[in-house]
C-alpha cells in the first residue's frame, strides 16, 4: 500500500479490488493496449478510469503499476511452487494449495532459502 508521490491517499486493496483490477487489465490486454511487456498510455488511462468508475477509488499510475508488479511477483512464486507437481488440490475456503504437511515442509525449505 503505497502513497502517491503528491502526498495523496494510500492505495487500499481488498480482494474485490484486486479481482476487478485483474479483470480490467485482462480487458485492456485483449483490446491491444499492452502491445509489448507494458501497458500503453491509453491502457493505463483506461485502467485508472474504469477502476475509479467501479470503486470510487482514485489511484495514480504508480499505485496501479506497483500493484501490477506485486501481483506479477506473486504469480511467479505461485507457478514456481506448483512446477512439476501433480495431485495437488485447492482449498476453496482458504484459497490455498491443498497438500500434505510433508509437501509444504519440502516446498518451504526450497523457497525460504531462495
Amino acid at each position: 500500500m503505497g502513497k502517491p508521490k503528491d502526498g495523496g491517499v494510500a492505495a487500499m486493496w481488498d480482494n474485490s479490488d484486486v479481482l476487478l483490477f485483474c479483470d480490467i487489465c485482462i480487458r485492456e490486454i485483449e483490446r491491444g493496449n499492452r502491445p509489448t511487456t507494458h501497458f500503453s498510455k491509453e491502457g493505463w488511462s483506461n485502467i485508472m478510469r474504469k477502476f475509479e468508475e467501479s470503486t470510487g477509488k482514485k489511484y495514480d499510475k504508480v499505485q496501479f503499476k506497483n500493484k501490477w508488479d506485486h501481483l506479477k511477483k506473486e504469480w511467479k512464486l505461485w507457478t514456481e511452487l506448483k512446477r512439476g507437481e501433480t495431485g495437488l488440490g485447492w482449498n476453496t475456503s482458504r484459497k490455498t494449495i491443498d497438500a500434505s504437511d510433508e509437501w509444504w515442509d519440502e516446498r518451504l525449505k526450497v523457497f525460504v532459502c531462495v
